[in-house]
């Protein structure tokens, strides 16, 4: 028999439930919720409501020997000085009920942040947090009783699952799932979510894309039409300019290599998204797919997709007419999902972890775990072990060790979806790494004559947004680097996993069924698993850097990179995150040990070059036998063969044979050894090659060969040169094509005179972190928040976290921190966005991927002038691109970034603060037009920050 009764983790006298319960949910522990923001400043909330603040000591005590609520329990524990808790019965993360609750939907992981996503007021003090917390766990047990999604029979199999594995909320979701009917036809754990997973159909060839060109008045009607869809009616004279120039890149090139190039700077609040959205969606409408938008960071793709919804407001439409790539080391892999799914059934897995993650896999947009709609915060709640865990980590294939049409679930792959769906679409919303890894993979596979795949033919117009990142972007894609784990990741890939309980497949297991009775192709595969026992295997760092010194390398490439720390002692100092030194003249035994491994390498080369043209034979030789499996399985495995053996082994065995040879230094490239320290002790080393200049193969590879290019960014001209737009030139590759591109420089409609303030406080030490951290607590308090804090080194952010965290914790301020707390980046910023009085602490990342409107970012302050690292390859640079004037135009272009992330919207404020005495005038030069550079002592600074933030 049921009737109402109380949920046990709510009073029902203040939050009442309207759904009917059995009794024996009555019987659950009373658990009050705790929140422990930073300081630590705590507060409990009581069964009946009533919350209060509560001693660090009571609510240490209360957190390892009560049941109780919480928000992000490592978090927590962090907070309390303990270590992360494993889970437990009487822990009821509420994060975990969202993740079951509402898959694949966004929540900040703290309770201010589940408060924002369900809809509540934002709680500001702890004892606000508390009652909030609770309140977030009633109405999610009552959202999942009312409307359990994707059906109550699919969520209950689930919930039973989770039950019996012990988690917490299991009673408290069965019994809300069990309040209405719900039928009985899941027999399984519910964890099968590859039976119920739409699969892709194939469809033929969209073919090549047209050229008629769009007309400059027609994309400003588009963009008339957007807005008004968007609900935005306001007039935007800039936007208009921006949209009518962008149709520039959309017309037919007159001539092959020579695309229609524009570089377009658009300040922050011109709305240069739809500005480009909307002549690309013209093109794609008129001419076929598709028109690429690249980016630099995974939240502004995300961004991207939103907006795409003024074009195609239908969910359902929007799916298949704008679509997110990226690369296939971000997506679910269900044969990945399956084995650890079966593996955490039978105790070896995280198996709480792993049924959320397959309430996810039902829900999610697209599968991608990384930037997408997957909580990345689920993996760091416990303490579980790394390998055990339901994470990116071990879900995606990172490995290459994809099957393709040889994997089960093939047809219902996400990265099958993903690639399939964009060749379709009309906008993919890819991101520069992946523009630039296909590009740089299509030159290999013109090495052997193939045309490559569908989707990187069709890269005929592309948008690169943040398009002031692409040589960055390209120097990464087009670089080299021989390094421990590197070699160690290629004999994995070739001979599989080797250690006790690892997961995985090698060549040969990949391969075998393919290759059946062909001998010629079968010895090859063997001489190659042979010839890469000579590459690091399993535990290779501690022979090549034991902590008591006496290394024992194993194979000639672990020789070599002995010898590479040997030359890095002998010639570079150690830094906080390592050292680094040119690579000539060598030491002798360093050139020995290179000539040993390079010979090596080229033994592992030759049988994979070998293998990879007997798989080509079958391909010619048997085409009118072989199924539309095997053909995509044969393709699939010549992908990963020509990554490997026509660009990963020449590249390595290039840099070898120049060490051997003492040769003189290349002019277009800089060679280089370095070391990477962790807890003060070397864990790798390697032997890297980056082009001096990465544009000359962005040009050949991305840029020469498209139609129309629009290189876009709120910080792309320089206003100290004759030519704003020179560096730019130089930068993106336009200034290697025959004509110059066209240039527009659109600015902010903002008013940054009366909106931000820009100061440059003189009487503070900057190589004193005691003074730092003294200016950053008092400007932080003068704000009352809502400040985030940039630093140019790791070292410098933890020490002033550990001063000022308590001061800031004493006036009801909380402070984050990147290096310190244990969450990513995109998790600490989505805490700082949704606490309007939280401060944040960060490096580069920060700088770089947040964007955050409203006054929960008010207050902007740098330790110091953010000039380049001066490492080997910049220097080098350096004196290619203009010595001074070009470290300059580095620093010039962080600042103005780091500034504009503070005005987002046209009522938000902010206060720029450099606590840099020494910093030049002329590295705010780039500051939007209005913005008067002060300098001012600390106590001056205080006061205007006080002043012009007050609320």
């Amino acid at each position: 028999m049921s009737h109402p009764v109380p949920l046990p983790f709510a009073a029902a006298r203040t939050y009442p439930l309207a759904v009917t319960l059995p009794a024996s949910v009555a019987q659950l522990t009373l658990a009050p919720a705790l929140v422990v923001l930073p300081g630590p400043r705590c507060a409990v909330c009581a069964p009946n409501g009533d919350a209060q603040p509560l001693r660090t000591p009571d609510a240490r005590d209360l957190f390892e020997t009560a049941p109780v609520l919480v928000a992000h329990a490592s978090m927590t524990a962090r907070r309390l000085g303990l270590h992360a808790p494993a889970r437990s019965p009487r822990l009821f993360d509420v994060l975990e009920l969202f993740a079951f609750v509402r898959p694949a939907q966004f929540a900040a992981p703290s309770a201010a942040g589940l408060a924002q996503s369900l809809g509540l007021t934002e709680p500001k003090t702890p004892q606000e947090q508390a009652a909030a917390l609770r309140q977030a766990a009633h109405a999610l047990l009552a959202e999942l009783a009312a409307a359990p999604v994707p059906s109550r029979e699919e969520a209950l199999a689930i919930a039973e699952t989770l039950a019996r594995a012990g988690w917490p909320w299991g009673t408290a979701t069965i019994a809300a799932l069990r309040s209405a009917p719900a039928g009985n036809q899941f027999r399984s754990s519910g964890l099968d979510v590859w039976m119920r997973l739409t699969e892709w159909e194939a469809e033929a060839p969209v073919g090549e894309p047209g050229s008629k060109p769009i007309v400059p008045d027609a994309a400003a009607e588009r963009l008339k039409a957007l807005l008004a869809q968007a609900g935005l009616d306001e007039a935007r004279p800039s936007q208009a300019e921006y949209a009518v120039e962008a149709a520039h890149v959309f017309q037919p090139r007159d001539r092959e290599g020579e695309p229609n190039m524009m570089l377009a700077e658009a300040g922050t609040g011109v709305g240069k998204t739809l500005g480009y959205l909307a002549p690309a969606s013209l093109w794609s409408e008129a001419n076929g797919p598709s028109v690429w938008v690249s980016t630099y960071t995974r939240a502004l793709q995300r961004q991207i997709e939103r907006e795409s919804r003024a074009i195609w407001p239908d969910e359902k439409v929007r799916a298949k007419k704008a679509v997110v790539r990226k690369g296939r080391e971000n997506y679910l892999c269900l044969l990945n999902f399956q084995e650890q799914a079966n593996a955490a059934q039978l105790g070896g897995s995280d198996l709480v972890g792993m049924a959320l993650a397959a309430r996810w896999a039902r829900a999610t947009r697209d599968g991608d775990m990384t930037g997408g709609d997957f909580p990345a915060w689920l993996p760091t709640l416990f303490a579980i072990s790394p390998a055990a865990q339901a994470s990116a980590a071990n879900l995606v294939d990172r490995r290459g060790e994809c099957v393709h049409a040889g994997c089960q679930h093939y047809r219902a792959c996400f990265v099958e979806k993903a690639i399939r769906g964009s060749r379709r679409a009309d906008i993919v919303i890819a991101n520069h790494a992946l523009v630039m890894s296909q590009a740089a993979f299509d030159g290999a596979r013109a090495a052997r004559g193939s045309k490559g795949d569908a989707e990187t033919t069709l890269l005929k117009r592309i948008v690169f947004d943040e398009g002031h990142h692409l040589f960055e972007a390209a120097d990464s894609a087009f670089s080299a680097a021989l390094s421990g784990a590197e070699a160690a990741e290629l004999r994995r890939w070739i001979r599989g996993p080797e250690g006790r309980g690892r997961r995985g497949r090698g060549l040969e297991a990949r391969l075998s069924d393919i290759l059946g009775d062909r001998e010629d192709a079968r010895a090859q595969l063997d001489a190659a698993v042979h010839a890469a026992t000579a590459l690091p295997g399993e535990g290779w760092s501690g022979r090549i850097a034991p902590p008591n010194g006496e290394v024992r390398p194993t194979g000639p490439v672990e020789t070599f990179l002995v010898a590479v720390l040997e030359q890095l002692r002998a010639r570079a100092a150690p830094s906080e995150v390592g050292m680094e030194c040119a690579a000539r003249p060598a030491l002798d035994l360093v050139r020995t040990s290179a000539r040993d491994a390079a010979a090596a390498l080229a033994k592992v080369e030759a049988p994979l070059l070998a293998l990879a043209r007997a798989l080509e034979d079958v391909l010619d030789a048997e085409a009118d036998q072989l199924s539309g499996s095997e053909r995509a399985r044969i393709e699939g495995a010549l992908r990963g063969l020509d990554r490997r053996a026509r660009m990963t082994l020449p590249a390595w065995r290039s840099m070898l044979r120049a060490i051997d040879e003492d040769a003189e230094d290349d002019p277009d490239f800089v060679d280089w050894f370095d070391a990477t320290f962790l807890y003060g002790r070397v864990v790798d080393a390697a032997c890297r090659r980056h082009w001096v200049d990465p544009t000359e193969p962005l040009t050949n590879a991305v840029i020469a060969p498209a139609h129309g290019v629009l290189v876009t960014s709120a910080t792309l001209a320089d206003p100290t040169l004759e030519d704003p737009f020179a560096l730019a030139e130089m930068r993106t590759g336009a200034a290697r094509l025959p004509d110059r591109p066209k240039t527009l420089k659109v600015a902010s409609p903002f008013d940054y005179a009366a909106n931000a303030r820009a100061l440059v406080v003189t009487d503070v030490g900057k190589d004193d972190p005691r003074q730092i951290a003294a200016a950053m607590r008092e400007l932080f308090l003068a704000s009352g928040g809502g400040g985030l804090g940039l630093f140019t080194a790791i070292r410098r952010l933890k020490a002033v976290h550990e001063r000022i965290a308590p001061a800031l914790a004493d006036k009801g301020l909380a402070l984050y921190a990147q290096h310190v707390d244990p969450l990513e980046v995109g998790a600490l910023v989505d805490i700082f966005r949704a606490e309007e009085d939280a401060c944040l602490l960060g490096t580069d990342a920060v700088r770089d991927g947040v964007d955050v409107p409203g006054r929960s970012l008010r207050l902007l302050v740098f330790d110091r002038v953010p000039w380049p690292r001066p490492d080997i390859l910049h220097k080098s640079r350096r004196a290619r691109f203009g010595a001074k004037s070009y470290d300059d135009a580095i620093a010039r272009g962080r600042i103005a970034q780091a500034f504009g992330r503070l005005i987002r919207r046209a009522d938000d404020k902010g206060v720029f603060v450099m606590l840099d005495a020494s910093s030049p005038t002329r590295l705010f030069s780039g500051l939007p037009p209005g913005v008067e550079l002060q300098r001012v002592t600390l106590v001056e600074a205080i006061e205007q920050v006080a002043g012009f933030l007050g609320p």
